[in-house]
């Protein structure tokens, strides 16, 4: 993400704080907010995929990822 959107996402928190945020600011920060979270799940699901299980007797086996659970 770029350097600016992440300074206007950290100028918003402190502002929010200190005043109450107009409408088009709130709006604003949920669309940066909303940025930030896809590009941090993007990249922590790419580290995911390049990480490894190494067993005791040195063999390697990449991560799997579980099946989803029913809930009742």
């Amino acid at each position: 993400m770029e350097k600016e959107k992440l300074d206007r996402i950290n100028f918003l928190a402190r502002k929010a704080k200190e005043t109450e945020l107009t409408p088009e600011e709130k709006e604003e920060q949920g669309i940066l907010r909303g940025e930030y979270l896809a590009e941090i799940r993007m990249s922590f699901g790419t580290m995911l995929d390049h990480t490894v299980i190494q067993r005791p007797d040195g063999s390697t086996e990449p991560l799997r990822k579980k099946p989803p659970t029913v809930k009742h």
